[in-house]
């Protein structure tokens, strides 16, 4: 239907690893922890899992916001964005689905 909202489709997995990502961005830039690889020892969990994951905070702020509301493309993943992210943002919007006219 022309002017109707489709209805959000919220993504735990993905919301909860952006959100994640963005704390531990935080834990290192305010110096809580020196390095990604201390921040992982602390966690327990393997330095490259951290890498990974901290990619996320790249994405284009619409992109981030699109799927905190649930409004990102259907299909769209975590393990999609955690196989690399473009550091463009235009072209990020163009790999991940993220056209202007259906976010």
């Amino acid at each position: 239907l022309a002017g109707h909202e489709a209805r959000p489709r919220f993504d735990e997995v993905l919301i909860s690893a952006l959100v994640r990502a963005h704390r531990w961005r935080r834990q290192i830039e305010s110096g809580e922890f020196r390095s990604a690889s201390e921040l992982a020892a602390h966690e327990k969990i393997a330095d490259s899992y951290v890498a990974r994951m901290l990619t996320l905070t790249l994405l284009a702020p619409d992109i981030t916001q699109a799927i905190l509301e649930g409004r990102q493309p259907k299909g769209l993943k975590l393990a999609t964005l955690l196989r690399g992210i473009p550091l463009a943002w235009e072209e990020q919007r163009h790999e991940f689905g993220f056209c202007p006219d259906t976010y």
